[in-house]
């Protein structure tokens, strides 16, 4: 008999049976730092789109913005987005505005969709102080700005299949959050999709 691995594979692991779980939230709802340990957790890999972005234009952000706009940023976006979903047993953390594109949706929703929600102050909070890699922030008022970036996108990540209110607890509490509540979600998609799931932190 070979020798067993020292970290036996999470339970969840075969019930998700190779699905992709994408994380989408705002901008430093801290989709990359959680998602690395929920990866390592579920013995998935992880993938982080924005780097991967970066690598097929051949440019940052910022200046995929400069020169393209958002439309074109989007449109590498939605192009990255079709590639990563050709794989399996991921843990994706998706950019901020990923919602946006309806196609986007077809890739998402045939993993589950995790919508990590911290509160408008929190996200402002943390973006202050890194507002160079964010280029929708770039303006005279970030503080407005994102809040007019969350009505035009709450409405969309309440398309996701599981809500996490999310406020202090670090990206590995947060791992377990989302581990303690997929679960739920796996259980009401053995028949019709049921009704998002919503949970506080």
């Amino acid at each position: 008999m070979s020798e067993q691995p020292q970290t036996e594979p999470h339970p969840l692991r075969s019930r998700l049976g190779g699905r992709n779980l994408y994380l989408v939230g705002m901008m430093g709802s801290g989709k990359s730092s959680s998602g690395r340990p929920l990866a390592k957790a579920l013995g998935y890999g992880f993938v982080d789109a924005d780097p991967v972005i970066e690598q097929v234009a051949g440019r940052s952000i910022p200046q995929i913005f400069a020169e393209d706009g958002e439309a074109g940023f989007r449109a590498i976006e939605a192009q990255v987005l079709q590639a990563i979903g050709q794989r399996h047993s991921l843990v994706v953390a998706t950019g901020g505005g990923v919602v946006t594109k309806p196609e986007n949706w077809g890739v998402l929703h045939q993993g589950i969709v995790i919508w990590l929600d911290p509160s408008p102050e929190q996200l402002l909070n943390r973006l202050e102080s890194d507002t160079t890699q964010r280029p929708l922030l770039t303006t005279d008022n970030p503080g407005e700005t994102l809040h007019a970036l969350l009505q035009e996108r709450v409405p969309l990540y309440k398309e996701a299949d599981l809500h996490l209110q999310v406020t202090d607890q670090s990206a590995e509490q947060v791992a377990t959050m989302v581990l303690n509540n997929l679960p739920s979600i796996l259980r009401s998609d053995q028949g019709a999709p049921g009704a998002p799931q919503t949970t506080g932190g």
